[in-house]
């Protein structure tokens, strides 16, 4: 990863004032004032002032060249969420637009959702609806993402893995679909750092040992080139490539390839003036270096849907060795690298219309995302066909009037013909792909070209819902097929619910009068029972759902019936094999507390034999559970071990415990924790944790290690503590090691 440096306020006024007039800029110095105050007092899990984050993202937009609506909102855009400002405040104070752009990538704090996956959803569909009405939304949220990845070092281990995967899965493939190259690449790279150190680090290392090599490559190869474009009489410039680590590692993956076969690793970008100089500098390359077969592509015949444009061309270099060589004119390149940003760039001083930027010409993705919203019922059914319609790798296919379609890869044929219009899918019979004919299942290549054949008396099948790939084109069958028999779906969805209330002995009637399925409609998303029991029978909502909430209170109170129960059966248990002396007073009412040796203390049980378990290793601040074991007395475990069954738990081995002490008292003993460190091993790396260790604590009994094949470093670390807090403090430490990526507590 790339080192980043984060910009002060004053670096970005200066960014705003190359294209913003002295009106737009006090505008934007109003936003950073505004924020400031807002945040004031705050800090970031890095103990920074808080201040910085909305300042890094102003001035990513700022370098951008976005409007000053939009720089503005990326210093405001957490006040709603975080401090006590109102969007109503942000909209009396800087417009409906900036207002618009805070809400969008505002998170829905104030709702209630029974899983943290489904609050997710909820939050990215409020945000892609509301880019697609302005892009400029997005903007903000792929600029507030770019710095927290670039600080996500300072969050806990399994934060960084799902955020790094919400990014890999959504952020990286909207900038790539925004086309924003500059973005897209550090949001991935970044992601697969913290998703996969282990090939990360590898393809670090592999690059590292023949860096020098490709260097000198790299410069030969310009050398004879520039020689080569000096005698067209052009202006041109040329450098060598970056290479990104994460598309580097899909090639070797995808392609099944071995580091040294993947081309890009070479390569050689030549930016010049007009489209004409594209050309003729592709002949030059031709002329002097042979190409190699199936290895040119054009994008600037035939752009990516994302506007990108360039001429690619791989070919056998100087030594024989093959070399990419990309060619563009400067326009195309500032698209390829801030995308839809570029057109805001080519209107600066006039912003009128940004938010209904050109780009969105070229952008199907902001039609596709309002029409999903309309035919998906619930956030996770958007979210997935966000996914697997938007974001997935695309093939690009063509009508025979030359027209461009962009579809996920894998789709087929009927889904290229709902693509075209619903009528054309709707009478389908059939399709010719390159002049031969074809079934409606076809699997599209990139490249081809498709005639679609249809009769105004046919119609679809049901089976095409299986054939098709694309939410799309499957949401649009289902449309038809729901018109046709709706009455039969409702039937048989409401037949389905009373089915599953009466396997469970619970009267149908009672459960879906009026009342009942009212208070239900709203979590499905739905507006009438005949919509929901519609939806069960065309097989778009599950009935087992529907029977689930509609019961949910009943078997909520069960289920407190039974632990009521089952607490009392504890508190009889306890009190008949308790000593006769009193036990400690304690402020619950009705629990006994025995204190044990290790400062654990059991509720309503003394007199047994207590153990720490060797195979977790709790210690105070960690929750803990105790295993009942006959003859052997209480062995204490922590919650979360992996040796703690659910069986147990049936045969009742397992008795609530507690640590009576989890602070700094210097009295309790020490306790083992073991603990992991993973990095890319190189020179001093053991000194350096070691030395980390020794300003952390003193308390070090173990410390070992080995590094495989791939040059990763693991190291096993015993160290005694006081308690959790101070182990969470240890591995918070060593993750400050330079190349040490990933420190987690061993269970082993």
């Amino acid at each position: 990863m790339s080192k980043y440096v984060e910009m002060t306020h004053d670096q970005v006024i200066a960014a705003c004032q190359k294209y913003m007039n002295k009106e737009q800029l006090a505008f934007v110095e109003k936003a950073y004032e505004y924020a400031n105050r807002a945040h004031a007092g705050q800090k970031r899990a890095s103990g920074q002032p808080y201040i910085i984050h909305p300042t890094q993202v102003a001035g990513t937009l700022a370098t951008l060249g976005l409007d000053p609506d939009t720089v503005a909102a990326g210093f405001l855009h957490d006040t709603v969420e975080d401090t006590d400002v109102t969007n109503d405040d942000i909209k009396r104070d800087f417009g409906e637009d900036v207002a618009f752009i805070v809400d969008g990538v505002t998170k829905l704090n104030k709702y209630q959702y029974k899983s943290h996956q489904e609050f997710l959803a909820e939050n990215h569909r409020k945000m892609l609806i509301a880019m697609a009405k302005d892009l400029r939304v997005i903007m903000v949220k792929l600029a507030d993402r770019l710095h927290n990845m670039h600080t996500l070092q300072h969050l806990r281990p399994d934060k960084q893995r799902r955020i790094a995967s919400e990014t890999m899965d959504i952020y990286a493939p909207l900038a790539d679909r925004l086309g924003i190259g500059t973005i897209k690449w550090e949001l991935e790279d970044m992601s697969f750092h913290y998703l996969n150190p282990e090939a990360y680090y590898r393809i670090v290392n592999l690059m590292d040992v023949k860096r020098s090599q490709r260097e000198k490559y790299i410069s030969d190869a310009i050398n004879v080139l520039k020689s080569t474009l000096d005698s067209l009489g052009i202006k041109y410039e040329i450098y060598g490539r970056p290479k990104h680590i994460y598309s580097i590692y899909k090639k070797m993956v995808n392609k099944h390839k071995d580091f040294d076969e993947i081309y890009d690793l070479l390569a050689v970008r030549v930016i010049v003036k007009t489209v004409r100089d594209c050309y003729a500098v592709l002949g030059a390359v031709h002329t002097e270096w042979k190409p190699m077969p199936g290895r040119f592509k054009d994008y600037i015949a035939v752009p990516k849907v994302n506007g990108y444009q360039s001429l690619h061309t791989t070919i056998i270099g100087p030594g024989g060795r093959p070399l990419e060589i990309q060619i563009r004119t400067e326009q195309m390149h500032e698209v390829a690298e801030y995308g839809v940003a570029a057109h805001w760039a080519y209107k600066r001083g006039n912003f009128e219309g940004v938010k209904e930027s050109s780009a969105g010409d070229q952008l199907n993705m902001v039609k596709e995302i309002l029409e999903l919203k309309d035919e998906t019922k619930d956030a996770d059914e958007f979210m997935r066909s966000v996914k697997s319609d938007i974001f997935s790798d695309r093939v690009y296919v063509f009508t025979p009037k030359g027209e461009v379609y962009e579809l996920p890869k894998g789709a087929v044929t009927l889904d290229f013909a709902y693509e075209i219009h619903t009528q054309v899918g709707d009478h389908a019979v059939g399709a010719k792909v390159n002049g031969k004919l074809v079934p409606l299942d076809c699997k599209l290549k990139n490249g081809d070209v498709i005639e679609i054949m249809t009769q105004s008396n046919a119609a679809p099948s049901r089976d095409w819902v299986d054939i098709v790939q694309t939410s799309r084109a499957r949401n649009k069958i289902r449309r038809y097929f729901r018109a046709l028999d709706r009455e039969d779906s409702i039937e048989r969805g409401e037949e389905e619910v009373a089915s599953l209330l009466r396997e469970h002995g619970l009267n149908a009637k009672e459960f879906m009068d009026k009342d009942h399925i009212d208070k239900i409609l709203d979590h499905f998303n739905y507006h009438t029972p005949e919509e929901l029991y519609a939806a069960i029978g065309f097989g778009d909502q599950s009935a087992m759902g529907v029977f689930n909430r509609l019961t949910f209170d009943l078997r909520k109170k069960q289920e407190q019936e039974k632990q009521k129960k089952h607490e009392e059966e504890i508190l009889n248990s306890g009190q008949k094999s308790a000593q006769s002396e009193p036990a400690p007073k304690n402020n619950n009412a009705g629990t006994m507390k025995i204190k044990h040796k290790n400062g654990v203390m059991i509720q309503g049980v003394s007199d047994l034999m207590l153990h720490l378990a060797k195979c977790c290793n709790p210690v105070p601040g960690d929750e803990i559970i105790g295993y009942v074991t006959k003859g052997r007395g209480v062995t204490i475990h922590r919650a979360d071990c992996r040796n703690i069954t659910k069986e147990a738990a049936n045969e009742g081995r397992l008795i609530d415990v507690e640590w009576e002490n989890v602070g700094e008292d210097s009295s309790l003993q020490s306790f083992n924790a073991n603990i992991e460190v993973f990095g890319y091993n190189r020179g001093n790396l053991l000194s350096d944790i070691i030395n980390k260790l020794n300003s952390l604590t003193k308390n070090i009994n173990n410390i070992s290690g080995k590094v495989n094949d791939e040059n990763i470093a693991h190291v096993y670390v015993t160290v005694a503590v006081k308690n959790a807090k101070q182990l969470e403090s240890i591995l918070s430490g060593l993750r400050d090691v330079p190349d040490v990526y990933e420190t987690k507590r061993s269970d082993n």
